[in-house]
């Protein structure tokens, strides 16, 4: 059997952790490997709505490992407030079904205070982050001064990583106008929450590897989407990891040969919150009505999501750089009572046509999409689970996309519920 990655590949928000739910059934591990509490996915089950931040979206199943791969930032804190909650909601986590990778920096207070600071100073020019710390989590972890999961199993090298840790913050702090860190105090923080961290922490490359030759089925969950990809998304309005899927080998320690199936994510329109270009963005009522029948708000921040009609041009670069093998494309049921729908199947600038946005901000920002108009349906798509319940220009719309994006679709979903999905391609097949 194959191990799949799921992916977002527009700006996010396209719905991976109900895909993820769906799939987990099939998969026995569960790994997120990238980004951090800085994710929102939210889970319909049953009628109950189980909102997930840093948690893999497979851990609402019993008898499922869920994994946090090294590549994730962890907020030590968060994460057992999102126990918690979920513990409330009547899903028991532990040891035996959550497993941490020793070697994932932590997140600490220091890393939100400057998040604060730093965007609170850019003014006009801010990027738009969550405020959680996640950017200078992964400055540190770059620049060999993070603090990892296993370093709060022994004093001497916490007092090492915290000297070089605030050798650098202090600085900072001290140019922005802030004090500077109690180190007693965030020392102190740290080995109180050592002891329950530390319970879940694992060779997570070594039990994976081990895993897959045991012919157990992996299923590695993004978070955030490709457009926002520190390489390839609008930079520098983008998150600060790498959201491809390549990433699921290096977030977790294992190899790229071990992945067999990748499936992109894809909302039937296009939303993204905060700042940066976003080529088909409606200020009408389309883009009004998009947001209120999508209900269109950060899963995280609460933030309002901008809207505006399906981009081909970016699904289909995505697609590429990720070898997405097929897409899920979700929220289908947003667009029905529309008359005319529209797909974006080029850009022109300056009188000059493109096949994909360019790196360039000043040409991003010159952008002017080329559309085209296709009929729309106004039977209701919500529930459906099969496709002869799909209304026939409902499918010649999902048919269009396939065309256009150059890859076809393995799943349809129709509402948040987790069984209103129709499964065209098992991803975990051979």
């Amino acid at each position: 059997m194959a191990n799949v990655v799921v992916v977002g590949a527009q700006w996010g928000d396209e719905g991976k952790g109900k895909i993820v739910d769906w799939l987990s059934e099939r998969a026995d591990v569960i790994a997120r490997f990238q980004g951090g509490h800085n994710a929102g996915h939210t889970l319909v089950i049953d009628g109950e709505v189980f909102k997930l931040s840093l948690l893999p979206s497979g851990i609402v199943r019993k008898g499922k490992m869920a994994v946090i791969g090294n590549g994730v930032v962890l907020d030590p804190w968060a994460l057992f407030t999102e126990i918690d909650k979920l513990a409330a909601q009547g899903v028991a986590i532990s040891p035996e079904n959550l497993m941490i990778a020793e070697n994932a920096p932590l997140i600490l207070p220091l890393h939100q205070d400057l998040d604060r600071l730093r965007e609170e100073a850019a003014g006009a020019s801010k990027i738009g982050t969550t405020g959680r710390g996640i950017g200078p989590a992964y400055e540190d972890k770059v620049g060999r001064r993070a603090i990892r999961v296993a370093d709060l199993g022994d004093e001497e090298t916490l007092d090492a990583r915290l000297d070089r840790l605030l050798a650098h913050h202090d600085p900072l702090r001290k140019g922005l106008g802030a004090e500077p860190i109690d180190r007693a105090e965030l020392r102190a923080k740290l080995l109180e929450i050592a002891p329950k961290l530390l319970a879940y922490a694992q060779p997570v490359w070594k039990v994976l590897n081990d895993d897959r030759r045991a012919g157990k089925r992996i299923l590695f969950e993004g978070a955030q989407g490709s457009l926002l990809d520190i390489d390839f998304g609008t930079y520098p309005y983008v998150t600060s990891s790498t959201t491809m899927s390549g990433m699921a080998s290096t977030g977790t320690g294992l190899g790229p040969s071990s992945i067999g199936f990748v499936l992109g994510i894809v909302k039937a329109y296009t939303t993204r919150v905060g700042s940066g270009p976003f080529p088909t963005e409606l200020d009408d009522a389309d883009g009004q009505r998009l947001g209120e029948r999508g209900h269109e708000f950060g899963t995280v921040t609460g933030r309002k999501r901008r809207c505006g009609w399906f981009d081909a041009v970016l699904v289909r670069q995505t697609c590429a750089i990720s070898g997405v093998n097929g897409i899920a494309l979700t929220k289908l049921d947003v667009l029905d009572g529309f008359d005319t729908l529209k797909i974006c199947v080029g850009y022109e600038i300056d009188g000059k046509k493109y096949d994909h946005l360019p790196t360039a901000a000043a040409l991003q920002a010159k952008v002017t999409p080329i559309y085209e108009e296709m009929e729309g349906w106004h039977e209701s798509t919500q529930g459906a689970r099969s496709w002869a319940q799909l209304p026939a220009a409902a499918i010649k719309y999902v048919r269009r996309i396939e065309e256009l994006i150059q890859c076809p679709v393995a799943l349809l979903s129709t509402s948040p519920e987790r069984d209103d999905t129709i499964l065209v391609t098992d991803p975990f097949a051979d």
